[in-house]
């Protein structure tokens, strides 16, 4: 099967720059604030922002069709629960790290997937995948190498919660694969903001403290950020294939560099440069192998036709 004809691939491409941008964006919102609140508040004021377009698509233009939950509500729950998990986490990263260099770590939730998607997909993993997945994490443990407390070495508590958070992103896309079958995506992105705005909300009596006026534009750019990234990557995947769209997740990787060294006149070490090569390459050898996979398989099915 081939893709609607009325697909634009190049406006594809540029909701994709757009929706990394803004991912970068609402990590440096983040990071900025986490100065001086916890990353679980963080992670309510984004939800809570995100969720207003979203209930005002709902209640103000009617598209009630969005809280409609077809067939899977504990998956919907359960993906809305972990992924607001994962964005603390996300954020703490940021706090305890380089922008560059965490995000270079979170690119290591694709290395993740074949495993995951072994273990509960039954999916099946090539000997290709699986050097990629080797070699990615080889660029990992060079990433790591400064760490310990030598001169400008990254913690090692910023790098072991930049893996968790990555292994838990590579867990909310086999759960996001799975569900794609059955549920609309902009149900899913409907529940997890008003659900996670709910699950963050728990711990605000403990966590939360009153902004100051300097940090509103920063709790609004978190939240928005986050919402124009979500509605950018609807698009992006709208008109043009997965395969192009995932190549732009590497863009971050400027975008963090720039802002990093703006922001905190951060530069990567070198040898974080070298091991991001590795990581980048390994990524991008997956990608392909899974394009070239796909056009087989597209191959296979027109010929019976």
């Amino acid at each position: 099967m081939t893709r609607d004809s009325t697909d634009n691939p190049t406006l594809g491409m540029a909701a994709a720059l757009g929706a990394f941008f803004f991912f970068t964006l609402m990590n440096v919102c983040a990071k900025l604030l986490a100065e001086t609140h916890s990353v679980i508040e963080i992670a309510f004021w984004r939800n809570a922002v995100a969720c207003l377009p979203f209930l005002a698509m709902v209640f103000v233009l009617g598209r009630r069709e969005l809280l409609v939950i077809r067939s899977k509500p504990f998956l919907v729950i359960l993906r809305a629960v972990l992924g607001t998990v994962s964005l603390a986490i996300t954020f703490a990263a940021f706090s305890l790290m380089p922008m560059a260099d965490t995000t270079v770590l979170l690119f290591t939730s694709s290395l993740f997937i074949p495993v995951l998607g072994l273990l509960i997909l039954k999916e099946s993993v090539g000997p290709w995948r699986w050097g990629a997945v080797i070699a990615g994490f080889v660029g990992v443990a060079i990433i790591a190498q400064p760490s310990g407390g030598g001169a400008g070495g990254l913690p090692t508590l910023g790098i072991a919660i930049a893996l968790i958070a990555a292994a838990m992103h590579a867990t909310l896309q086999i759960i996001l694969r799975y569900l794609g079958g059955f549920e609309r995506p902009e149900t899913v992105t409907t529940y997890f903001f008003m659900i996670g705005t709910a699950v963050s909300a728990l711990a605000m009596p403990w966590v939360g403290q009153m902004p100051t006026l300097d940090e509103l534009p920063l709790l609004l750019g978190v939240g928005l950020a986050g919402a124009g990234a979500q509605w950018c990557l609807s698009v992006a995947f709208k008109n043009a294939q997965a395969a192009i769209v995932t190549v732009f997740n590497y863009s971050g990787i400027v975008w963090a560099t720039l802002f990093g060294w703006l922001i905190w006149d951060e530069w990567p070490l070198p040898i974080v440069m070298a091991g991001a090569a590795i990581v980048i390459g390994s990524n991008a050898v997956m990608i392909w192998r899974e394009s070239r996979a796909r056009r087989l398989t597209g191959d296979r099915v027109r010929a019976r036709l």
